[in-house]
């Protein structure tokens, strides 16, 4: 017969534990052993309350990294495929990537937006760090691309400010395709907050909202130094694939 007075942890309260293992025992320590990361800017993330954390996304590779070397918890919007694997793998990849702080978020169909914003506000109303790649995908070629409004929406809505983040690196070491990362140093870089409380109240206006999202860009940008393309990473690379496979049907 189970103890009354012994107080288990709730499934919530599980997967903190298993984060902070994660990132003080198990894979941290090696993360930061591997790539050796140049942390340049952390005095800009909060010792506490709720900011977002924006970045460039150019590899798998930065789901981790960041997180490795961050002193608080911070929770990242993942798309829902990583948490719908089938079979055992499946299983074990979900679990995972939920206990590492990940929510998922299906980016099919209409309301896939507001999905994000719902969970994105709920970790913020926490007072928590929550990650966004305001691009909504990695860059397959190391460029930067159009940021999508969301990462503004939620900011103007919570109130929080903005902390610009830059990979450099990253690509390099686990381009989009590459199953295992090569071993060789990259550098994390977090700006300056953005701040946007002159917009209170205005979150409604999509003018408003693309002047935040680009002025979040144009921050990561400055860290990065990559080329900036003013469309949508996920139209690009479908253009791409179309030439591809209409390339195919030609030499056939």
């Amino acid at each position: 017969m189970a103890d009354p007075s012994v107080v288990r942890p709730s499934g919530e309260g599980k997967r903190r534990v298993f984060y902070h293992l994660l990132k003080h025992v198990l894979l941290g320590p090696l993360l930061r052993l591997l790539f050796r990361p140049r942390i340049e800017g952390l005095e800009n993330i909060p010792d506490e309350g709720a900011a977002i954390v924006a970045g460039n996304h150019l590899s798998f590779s930065d789901h981790f990294l960041m997180p490795a070397i961050l002193r608080r918890r911070i929770t990242f919007l993942a798309k829902a495929e990583y948490f719908t694997g089938p079979g055992l793998k499946g299983r074990l990849t979900a679990a995972f990537f939920r206990s590492a702080g990940q929510i998922p978020v299906d980016r099919s169909g209409k309301d896939a937006g507001q999905a994000a914003l719902r969970e994105g506000l709920g970790v913020l109303a926490k007072g928590e760090l929550l990650g966004i790649y305001p691009e909504g995908t990695r860059s397959h070629d190391g460029r930067l691309y159009k940021g999508k409004v969301g990462v503004a929406a939620m900011a103007l809505q919570a109130g929080v400010p903005v902390i610009p983040c830059a990979m450099l690196g990253t690509f390099e070491i686990q381009p989009p395709g590459q199953t295992l990362p090569k071993i060789r140093r990259v550098t994390i870089r977090f700006g300056a907050p953005l701040e946007f409380s002159r917009y209170a109240g205005m979150e409604g206006e999509r003018a408003v909202l693309r002047a935040v999202t680009d002025e979040i860009m144009y921050a990561i940008l400055n860290l990065s130094g990559q080329e900036y393309v003013d469309r949508y990473a996920a139209e690009v690379k479908a253009e791409e694939e179309e030439e591809r496979k209409k390339a195919r049907r030609t030499k056939r």
